[in-house]
Formats: C-alpha cells, structure tokens, sequence
C-alpha cells in the first residue's frame, strides 16, 4: 500500500514538473514571439499611390540621373570584356578558364571593396567617396587597354571591381534617402535602367570601335580608352551632388517628421552592423539566394559571348549586336516591374519579394531553354526573355533593403550583396564554368550551372518574404523607441538615464542567453546584477559594453543608442568595464599594465595625476610596480583592473564579479574602494556573486534566471524574495 502510494506521488510530482516545465516554455515562446504591427503603421504599406514625376519632383532629377548615367559608363566597360573577349583571348593568348578567371576578378575585388567602401561612407560624405572610386575606376579602365599580358590584364580588370565595390553600397543608400517610400521601385527601376541600357548601347560602340579600326589583333584597346573618357565627367557631377539626410522618409512615415540631432550620430561598426543583419530575415535569405545565383549570373555574359564565337563564328560586330538586343526587353521590363513592385508594397511588401524570386527562377528557365537551341533565332528570343527576367528582378532588391533594414545599416546591408554576389557565387561560378566550358562546350557549361543557381537563388528569396512584415515592424519599433526616448530627454533632460538598455537578446550560436531584458540606471546609482550560474549577468554587461553583439534591442547611454558603435567609442563616452577575471596583462609588471591602459590619456600630465591618484586609492600597488601583474594576490590584481580602469575617471563603471575568489578581508578593503566611489557620484553596474556583498553597497537590484528578469527594485526588497534568494544559495553563489 505504503509502495503503491509512493509511486503515486512521484508520479504527480513528474506529471506536476512537466506540466510546469510546458507551461513555463509556452511562456518563453509567446514572450519571445516576433511582433508584427498593423498594416497602417508600415512605412509605404497602404499609402496613396504617389505618380513617378511627383517622386522626382519631390527628390529632384540630378541624383537620378547622375546615378543613372554611372550605371550605364559603367556597364560599357563589362560590356566591352564580354564581346571583345575572344579578340582578347587571342591577343594575349589565354584559355577560356583564364578569361572567365580574369573577367571576374573585379568582383574578388568588388568583395575586398566594398565592405571598406561601406565603412567610407558611413563616415564621410558618401557622394565624395563615390567620386573619388569612380576616378579610380576610369584610370583602370584605360589600364586594361594597354594591358599586355594575363597580369596586367588581371590589374586593368580590377577597375571594374572599384566602381562596382563603391557603387553597390552607396548608390542605394542614396536612392533610399533621396526619394519617397512611395516610389523608391520605380526610381530603383530608373538606375536599374543604366545596366540593360549599356548593355544595347554599348555592344554596338565596343564592336562598332572594333569593325572602324580594322578588326586587326589590338585595335579591342580602343574601346577601352574611349569608355574611361565619361568618367572624367561623372567623377565631376558626382562630387557636386547634395547629400541626402540619411533616413528621411522613415522619420516622417513613422513619427510624422525628422529626429532631431543634437550631435552627429556615431558611426556603425561593420561586425556589429553584420551580426544584427543576420538576423533581419527577410535580408538574410535575400543575399543568400543573390549569392546562390550568382553562380550563374556572372559568368553567363562571357560564356554566352564565347559561344556565339566558337560555335556560330561571329566576330566582335556581330557578337556585339547579338547581346544588344538580348537586353531590349528588359528596356521595358524594368520599368513595368518598378511600377508593378511598388502597387505590390503598398498592398502587402512580400509580394514584392516574392515577385523577385519569381522573376529569378524564371530568367534560369529562360537561359536553360535557350542554350539548348542550336537555331541562333530561338537561342536569342530565349536568352533576351531570361535578361528581361534578370533585370525586372533587381528592381525589388533596392526598396526591400531599404525597408526591411535600419537606415543607419543600409550602406553595410548593400555591401554585402556585392559580396554574396560576387564571392559567392561569381568568381567560383565563373571558374567552374570556365572549367566546364574548356571541358565540354559553353552550351553544355551553361545547362549545368544555370538551372540549380537559378531555381535555388530564386526559392530562397521567396522563402524570405514571408518576413518582410516581421522585419519593418523591428523598423518602426526601432524609430519608436529613438522618438520616445527623446521626448522624455526634451521634458526631463535631468532625469536622462545614464544607462538604458531595452528589449536586449542575445545569443551565442544558435543558443539565445538573453531575452528581452530591459532596465535604466540613473546618475550616481549603484546596481547589482544577481543571479544563478548561467543566467546571463556577465552577458548582459558585455552587451552593454560593445564586446556582445546583441540579437535585438538597443543600449543608450545619457540619452545617445551606442547599440552598433565599437567599445573603444563607448570608452571616450566615460563608459570603462572590468571584466572578471580578464583585466590584465598577466606577463606584462603592474607598471606596464598602467602604462598601457594610461595611453588613452593625451596630455601626459594628467596621465601622471591618474597614476599617482590610483597609488593614493591602492597604496599596496606602490611597492609590485616591477612585479609581473600575474604574480600579484587575487587581491591585489582586482585592485589593479579597478586602478586601471579609475585611470579613465569613468561616468559609469561596468565591475564583473568584484569579489569573486578573494578572502573576506580583501572584499571589505574593495568594498571601501566602492563606496567612495560612489560617493564621488560615479555611476556602476555591479555583476556580484554574493548576495549579501551585492545588497550591501547597491542602491538597486535586478534578479536575472535564465535570461530573464525576475526581480527588479530597491536592493533591501530582494531581501524578502526568499524564492528567489533560495535559488542564489543553492547554486552556491550566496555566500
């Protein structure tokens, strides 16, 4: 009986534990569930339809039509390697594998551009770094005329890669800036226009160039010297442009006018730009699957231009034409698409995602069909239908970025398509299908790369738009929370927080350790972050110091989102961390490691004061200046991590574990240190494993477990927590 009544009792208790354990999971994902806001609160979603001449009328004419004419310049000098190709194959005497390796060499360059291109114009005025890229893409345009080996070809080819590496995260930013939201497809239609235009245009000059000068074994260096001739121009126009103010047309949908800006905003970090990127969905598998067709997409041109040549024996002229009127259509069809992708967004922005992947998977049936025709007739009409595909496709690519992306990350989110596209896919795509080419024919090379990139590339970017709601609404959050947070500073500009940290989740790997975590910390306060082994304190604090990058949420100090801008930048801001058990330079003498840290400091008198300042505060340190910092007593080196980080005079002082390992006595000689400190009104976030050190110097305590929250309020109050103290003690943390 006894036996039986057991086994019913542990029984209840399990069926109790995993009811709770379901329960409490529910919780965590109802909490942890993404937001999606009403239609009328997206920016573009549901607007009026505003015509295309009130657009450009709103954002002026230049900006187009200077980024405009740069596309189509610049769509001459790929044109040109396209159908000069096989007369400079014979010139300099090269394979297929190593034109197609030199044609895409621009994008390995375009990959090592861009992304420092992207970091230029985050800092400095993009319009002049684009100026200053064009110049140097002409001068290498005119350098691969004169090239007269693999090499020097190989250099020439780069230029392609500067202009494109400069253009790729900057011009978008700028046509997103510039014009209305209501519009944005049509304009990025507009510039999309430089590519198929130069792709008419500019065969028939190239191969016209060619067929005046004779046709002879060099005269395809002609075509290359006239086309760096525009670029003089444009380096010009460009640099004359005004620069648009960076997230207009946000400000006013979402908040109904422009932020205003006290002081220039902090310049993103690249890493911390990329690691937030990851997780904008919609963005993630967008420059997945432009990365996946890119396999296809750049080395197609050539190949296709290497199979009207060896197979059909058309010659530059010919050639020229021929892949002029390939890209006719999409004359007409990337306008048709502009106009079409913006009646989408308006509607519901997915669809206009999921038209790009459409159109994606489409140019891939096209290409494939065509190629297998040995009819030129059939092989043409196919292959200008895949590039009316292609082209109406890219339409989307701008205003999606432009939506699902925080203006400040637009430039970074630009580059990397560039990268994805040409390192990706391109430049292996274009060695693979040179290397099928050598092997087996152009006609077989294009079958086999064509199809998988295409109808892969294609179905991952409809995949993604399913978030595309999902991301603008993170959007419009964002801008919410920048407008509250300077309001309250315009009513209260005394009661700004000196740390304020909203909605922060963090993950390491695909396992997420913070979850929505939210507190403020106010001038000249003490707070102590407690919890269980694992509950997220110390990656709390490193969020807040810039060394985490958080998934989600924003971290302000006095008022200013330091959530994307490096450490160093939140140290000149007076924020300085001392991380646990990681503060110094163990093989370097306590003298060395101050003079190390003291470096921040200019003026080398006051580099002098600090030093003496932190001997007055740790005179135990005078005497270990020759000593290794690793030969020190615990104690001493956590007086030395704390020494050095005095140095600075710090308005808010991030501590990680203060007393972790160190004997009673030494925790109270720090424990004086801390509270002059506090009494000099500096402002500190405590991490701290034991309660009742933790209690005794805070004004205020937060409780986290598992990520969470639990308790947060006056200090003295967790005191009566004994729920959650008991799972402090438990731990072993309590002591």
């Amino acid at each position: 009986m006894d036996q039986a009544s057991n086994r019913t009792d542990a029984a209840s208790i399990s069926a109790t534990i995993l009811e709770e354990e379901e329960a409490r999971r529910e919780a965590l994902e109802e909490a942890s569930a993404d937001t999606v806001l009403p239609d009328d609160l997206l920016p573009g979603v549901g607007d009026e339809e505003m015509t295309f001449r009130e657009g450009i009328q709103k954002g002026g004419k230049s900006m187009m039509l200077v980024l405009l004419l740069l596309a189509i310049v610049e769509e001459f000098d790929r044109v040109a390697i396209t159908v000069l190709g096989p007369d400079i194959q014979k010139s300099l005497n090269i394979s297929d594998t190593m034109l197609l390796g030199l044609g895409s060499f621009g994008g390995v360059v375009l990959v090592l551009s861009t992304i420092p291109f992207a970091w230029f114009s985050d800092r400095y005025r993009r319009l002049t770094v684009l100026s200053m890229a064009t110049a140097v893409w002409g001068g290498l345009v005119a350098f691969t005329g004169a090239a007269q080996n693999a090499f020097q070809l190989a250099i020439g080819r780069a230029g392609s890669g500067v202009g494109a590496g400069a253009k790729i995260p900057i011009s978008p930013s700028l046509i997103a800036d510039q014009y209305p939201i209501a519009v944005r497809a049509r304009v990025f239609a507009a510039e999309a226009l430089g590519r198929p235009t130069g792709q008419v245009i500019g065969p028939f000059i190239a191969g016209g160039i060619v067929a005046l000068a004779g046709e002879g074994p060099d005269d395809w260096r002609i075509a290359f010297y006239v086309f760096a001739l525009p670029a003089i121009l444009l380096v010009i126009a460009v640099f004359f442009l005004k620069e648009p103010s960076r997230g207009k047309y946000e400000h006013d949908a979402v908040l109904g006018k422009a932020l205003e800006k006290t002081e220039e905003e902090p310049p993103v970090r690249l890493s911390s730009a990329f690691q937030r990127l990851k997780n904008v969905r919609s963005f993630y598998y967008l420059v997945v699957g432009i990365g996946v067709l890119g396999f296809a997409l750049v080395a197609v041109p050539t190949t296709m231009s290497l199979l009207l040549e060896e197979v059909y024996g058309y010659g530059a002229f010919k050639r020229g034409w021929i892949i002029s009127v390939s890209w006719s259509a999409a004359l007409v069809a990337i306008p048709i698409a502009g106009k079409l992708g913006d009646k989408l967004f308006r509607k519901d922005p997915k669809r206009a995602l999921w038209l790009m992947g459409a159109l994606v998977t489409m140019y891939g049936v096209f290409v494939t069909v065509g190629v297998r025709f040995t009819d030129i007739t059939f092989l043409i009409i196919f292959y200008t239908l895949g590039n009316a595909c292609q082209g109406a496709a890219f339409t989307q690519m701008g205003p999606t970025i432009s939506a699902v992306v925080p203006y400040r990350m637009r430039a970074q989110a630009f580059s990397l398509v560039g990268v994805y596209i040409f390192l990706m896919g391109g430049f292996f795509g274009g060695l693979l299908t040179g290397a099928f080419s050598d092997a087996y024919g152009e006609r077989t090379a294009l079958t086999i790369v064509v199809p998988p990139a295409a109808l892969i590339g294609g179905s991952l970017i409809m995949y993604g738009s399913r978030f595309m709601k999902r991301d603008i609404s993170l959007v419009v959050e964002e801008l919410l929370s920048d407008q509250e947070e300077q309001q309250r500073a315009a009513k209260n500009p005394d009661q700004v927080p000196v740390l304020q940290v909203q909605s922060l989740n963090v993950s390491y790997g695909n396992l997420q350790v913070l979850f929505d975590v939210e507190f403020e910390v106010r001038r000249g306060e003490t707070l102590a972050l407690l919890g269980t082994n694992g509950a997220g304190k110390s990656t709390a604090l490193r969020a807040i110091s810039g060394l985490k990058m958080p998934d989600r949420g924003v971290v302000r100090m006095n008022g200013r989102d330091i959530t994307l801008v490096d450490p160093e930048y939140r140290v000149t801001l007076g924020m300085v961390q001392v991380p646990g058990g990681e503060a110094l330079f163990t093989g370097q003498t306590v003298g060395e490691n101050l003079e190390v840290w003291s470096w921040l400091i200019e003026d080398p008198i006051i580099r002098k004061e600090r030093q003496e300042k932190v001997f007055d505060i740790f005179p135990q340190l005078t005497d270990r200046l020759d000593d290794k910092a690793g030969s020190l007593s615990g104690g001493q080196q956590q007086m030395l991590a704390l020494g050095k980080a005095l140095m600075l005079e710090p308005e808010l002082l991030l501590i990680d574990e203060l007393s972790l390992g160190l004997a009673p006595v030494v925790v109270q000689d720090l424990l004086v240190v801390v509270e002059q400190l506090k009494k000099s009104g500096i402002t500190m976030v405590i991490v701290e494993q034991s309660v009742n050190v933790a209690l005794s110097i805070a004004d205020r305590a937060i409780f986290m477990e598992r990520g969470r929250i639990q308790f947060q309020g006056p200090a003295q109050e967790l005191l009566e927590r004994d729920d959650l103290l008991r799972a402090v003690f438990l731990s072993g943390e309590g002591a």
